[in-house]
């Protein structure tokens, strides 16, 4: 092997990068279970504050290798919501909101309203952003009006005039359009960021008007959408100083100071309850003394102030603008400030809001500021509705700042403030939360300002974006939503490992038994391909999930593949009689571009799973693209440098064992012969699954049509078909019903309320969804998980399915193309996977209903499609290389075209068997011992297996040898068979 010190280097430095990224995932998940433990009482429950607390106080404290906790758990292998319990949001920024709020008045004409309303229901040019479609349902509606009639209003003044031109208009909607989504954005994670959740995952969903959130740990779903749909709140207030809520402070400093002294009073060892319980009232009776003064420091003595200032600073930092306090003790000063004998101490109309970020203090720790904002009966002295516009700009000193522009009634307020808070801050707050306290330096009369300090670029902007936050109407909608609960995530957890567990051992135990010693060669790299699978993943911050472990478990059954091709090139090469050195040398460079071809091919499908799938199908094509990546480099690498080790110590070996030495020898099937045969039973099972898309239909996941779905859990064993009575009763409308992972729980699918957007709708109808399940008498049942989908997300879904299996298929179908040279190889290749695809649909048609489990097509279906078009192809790329070998070689001259590529075909089959049982075998543990979640999944990948390798040898391979027969009797000349030789073939051979 060249660079073999190279690749020996790369392995280690893998391997220290593996064990790095992983050593984080052990220390986060060590202090985790300390948290349980602390947290843990005498009956065994866990309270969720207290173990809250505990990973609080060690958050900004060095935990491992200088290493914050907070950074640790940012470093770990992070556990999807499946497997630990919580939350996932899709909120959508409706743009025929923003619309609305932007032509103002003009938003009433029914011209308006009947463009928005075709804008919103023209799916057809899905290129369009709703901005082009509105403006073309408009010129539709009034074609000799123009855009800027409707949107030069005094809101738009500045960015387009009654004169702009209908493409000036478009751009200008466009960019306030994704301008609001931005704001929307930036809301939603300041909202998160108070929520306290720990890892949440926020981000925008690239080319579309919607936010992902992803919310593990969240046991309290209406809380989050309440937090979530509720519209932003923009205000300015007035901000208290130091000095002047000085006595204030100096209360506190008492109060801080007794209750240390209550409670050393109360922990002393040995103290019985009646003396704690005096010590207790002797201390609070010297409070309420301390506490009448006021903070007169002419009654204090030095001592006590000491004591006070010690007890103050103990829990808050002196800041410039107020106090701070470290992170980890917000929680304790937010519940002290809260105690109304705290509250006593303040002004009336004095409120304690936080910082939306903190700022780094001694020690690493981070410190949030504390601000004390004025607000007369609980009202600001500004809100932000009075902002028309807000840009990030750049100050004469080319400093970056934030100018704002107000309407006529909100500048008069902002005058009045202005005025009467010269060389005081002023707070801009959104959520309760201060974004920034510029400090005003003179009254400004007309309603322009700007605001300057120590920002970066990015920080005006989003500044500008808060600002101008209060300006357009931009609703969040939720239009899907999954809640699982914390108990569902457990069991998934132990599904997910004994799964792999179970799937692991039987491909390492199948592949000694085929193998024999060159078994536990290929089981060692397996094994060390899991191992840098999993550092690589912990590196990348990517999130295992339930369907990621399957895509793990997967990757290992098809890892297995690129060691048999290389297993069975050394077995081709020993029997001609070569040396076992060489023969292995061989062995790996002869079967280098079948490995590559058919990897390519899975790597392509495994990318554009990533690229339109979300949920499962996204942490399934996570592991996948990742597992192959690895796998390849374990093959092909790892596997060699163990072999060369062996023959370094003069050891040799057989690639076979005494069971299997002679199973594929001297194969003589003829498959090509009886193709016709296999094009009729493929023609019949899908004229018979035709049939049944044309009367039976298929059953839709919620994902395709929309609604909601929520899997309950019964103490003891539910009849599925009396629920589904008592539930269209109290629904008023049909609903479905399937037993779900065991005769205990069902999951229940519904259109119920889902067209309204009202915040309290979710509630309702899992409101009227628990009373029907209550109907079934001695037999409590509780919603264990929830799901919603949106009609328009679950239109868009459908699109996105579509398109991502067609993109599939044509992605294939050029790779195919340019790799071998013929079209008939890509005819053969699509047409075989068209027809694997609508077997499976067939079969998903004609049985749904009938199994245990859901045949619901829905993304994991999709998903589970696309793996099997990868699947299939790599079965068939691996036959067409050996067709175009054998095409390529001497020993087939004078042989016709159907005989050469039958003996290619035999010559695989020992490949096709291992590598297809080996993944069988695997999808199987996934079936059983899997989990409810995943088994319609699994069952759609078991099922495209063996219609992938039945399709692979009976109608890919036949395909070509039809067409490349027509092609031959069209051409005047005999079909040169090097026209479809392998790069580097020695010779021209004649068919």
């Amino acid at each position: 092997m060249t660079n073999k010190n190279g690749i020996i280097g790369l392995t280690i430095v893998l391997a220290l990068i593996s064990v790095y990224y992983l050593s984080f995932t052990f220390v986060s998940r060590n202090i985790k279970s300390k948290a349980i433990v602390y947290a843990t009482d005498a009956k065994g429950e866990v309270d969720p504050a207290k173990k809250q607390r505990y990973i609080d106080s060690l958050w900004r404290e060095d935990v491992y290798i200088g290493h914050t906790l907070q950074e640790v758990m940012e470093r770990e292998l992070n556990l999807g919501l499946d497997l630990q319990g919580g939350m996932h949001v899709v909120l959508e920024v409706a743009p025929a909101d923003i619309l609305k709020g932007m032509a103002g008045g003009n938003a009433r004409s029914v011209t308006f309203q009947n463009a928005l309303k075709k804008a919103g229901e023209d799916k057809s040019a899905s290129n369009k952003t709703f901005i082009d479609r509105f403006a073309a349902a408009y010129k539709a509606e009034a074609p000799n009006t123009s855009l800027a009639s409707v949107f030069a209003t005094s809101a738009n003044r500045g960015k387009i005039s009654s004169n702009s031109s209908d493409g000036d208009v478009i751009k200008m909607l466009n960019t306030e359009i994704d301008g609001s989504i931005d704001r929307a954005f930036q809301i939603t994670q300041a909202r998160i960021d108070k929520f306290g959740v720990t890892n949440p995952n926020i981000q925008r969903l690239p080319g579309q008007n919607r936010v992902l959130v992803e919310l593990p740990g969240v046991d309290n779903p209406e809380r989050v959408r309440r937090l979530l749909s509720g519209a932003a709140k923009l205000e300015f207030a007035e901000v208290y100083l130091t000095n002047e809520v000085a006595p204030a402070l100096d209360g506190l400093g008492k109060y801080l100071t007794q209750q240390d002294a209550i409670q050393k009073s109360t922990a002393k060892p040995g103290a019985d309850s009646a003396a704690a319980d005096t010590a207790k009232k002797t201390a609070l009776e010297g409070l309420a003394a301390q506490l009448e003064q006021k903070g007169d420091s002419t009654k204090s003595d030095s001592s006590a102030l000491a004591a006070q200032s010690a007890a103050l600073t103990s829990l808050f930092v002196p800041m410039p603008q107020g106090l701070g306090v470290y992170l980890k003790d917000t929680a304790r000063a937010s519940e002290i400030l809260r105690r109304p004998e705290v509250r006593s101490l303040f002004p009336a109309d004095l409120v304690f809001m936080w910082d939306r970020k903190g700022s780094e203090g001694t020690n690493n720790q981070l410190i949030l500021p504390l601000y004390f904002i004025k607000k007369v009966n609980g009202v600001a002295a500004m809100e932000g509705d009075v902002i028309v516009d807000a840009t990030h700009d750049y100050d004469e000193r080319g400093r970056p700042e934030v100018t704002m522009r107000m309407n006529g009634e909100g500048a008069r307020k902002w005058r009045s403030l202005t005025a009467r808070s010269i060389n005081r801050p002023v707070a801009i707050i959104i959520d309760n939360l201060v974004y920034t306290a510029p400090t005003v330096q003179g009254e400004i009369p007309n309603g322009n300002s700007s605001i300057t300090g120590n920002f970066t670029v990015e920080e005006t902007k989003d500044m500008s974006n808060v600002l101008k936050a209060g300006k357009l109407p931009a609703p969040t909608h939720i239009v899907e939503e999954a809640v699982v609960g914390s108990s569902l995530g457990a069991e998934a957890i132990n599904d997910g490992l004994w799964s792999s567990a179970i799937g692991l051992v039987i491909v390492l135990v199948f592949m000694f038994a085929y193998y024999s010693k060159a078994g536990w060669i290929a089981d060692i790299a397996l094994l060390i391909n899991l191992f840098f699978l999993l550092g690589v993943m912990a590196s990348l911050g990517a999130v295992l999930t339930l369907s990621g472990i399957a895509g793990i478990v997967l990757s290992i059954g098809m890892a297995v593949d690129a060691n048999v091709l290389i297993y069975e090139g050394i077995k081709v090469e020993i029997a001609e009689g070569k040396p076992f050195a060489l023969a292995v040398k061989e062995g790996f460079k002869n079967s280098m571009t079948a490995i590559i071809d058919s990897n390519v091919t899975t790597l392509l499908t495994g990318i554009i799973l990533y690229t339109f799938g979300t949920g499962l199908v996204l942490g399934f094509a996570t592991t996948l693209v990742l597992g192959l990546l690895t796998s390849l480099f374990c093959a092909i690498f790892i596997t060699r440098l163990l072999l060369e080790y062996q023959i370094k110590k003069g050891r040799t070996f057989h690639f076979y064992s005494a069971l299997t030495k002679n199973w594929f020898k001297d194969n003589d099937f003829d498959f090509v012969s009886q193709r016709r045969r296999f094009y009729i039973i493929s023609g019949i099972i899908i004229a018979i699954g035709i049939g049944s898309f044309i009367f039976k239909g298929f059953g839709l996941g919620i994902d395709f049509k929309g609604g909601r779905s929520y899997v309950i859990r019964f103490e003891k064993n539910v009849d599925a078909d009396d629920l589904r009575t008592i539930m269209d009763d109290v629904l008023a409308s049909t609903t479905e019903v399937k037993t779900f992972g065991g005769l205990d729980q069902v999951k229940i699918t519904t259109a119920y309320l889902i067209e309204d957007t009202n915040p309290d709708a979710d509630q309702k109808a899992e409101a009227k969804v628990m009373e029907g399940v209550n109907k079934i008498k001695d037999n409590p049942g509780k919603i264990v998980s929830s799901n919603k989908v949106g009609p328009t997300m679950a239109s868009d879904t459908l699109l996105s399915a579509v398109y991502a299996v067609l993109l599939a298929l044509a992605a294939n179908f050029v790779y195919i193309l340019i790799r071998f040279k013929r079209v008939a190889f890509s005819y053969g290749a699509v047409v075989s996977l068209a027809h694997d695809v609508v077997i499976i649909l067939a079969i998903f048609s004609l049985f749904n209903g009938w199994l245990p489990w859901s045949l619901d097509i829905d993304q994991a279906f999709i998903g589970a499609i696309l793996t099997m078009i990868g699947y299939s192809m790599n079965d068939t790329v691996v036959i067409y290389d050996r067709i175009r070998d054998y095409l390529a070689d001497d020993k087939s001259r004078g042989q016709s075209l159907p005989t050469v590529i039958n003996n290619a075909l035999n010559s695989t089959l020992s490949r096709t068997a291992v590598t297809g049982i080996s993944v069988i075998l695997v999808l199987i543990v996934l079936m059983v011992f899997g989990g409810a979640v995943i088994r319609g999944f699994t069952f759609c990948m078991l099922l495209g297996v063996i219609v992938g390798t039945y399709s692979s040898l009976f109608v890919a391979a036949p395909i070509v040898v039809d067409l490349l027969q027509r092609q031959q009797s069209k051409e005047p000349a005999p079909l040169a068979v090097a026209d479809v030789t392998a790069p580097g073939a020695s010779k021209k051979i004649k068919a």
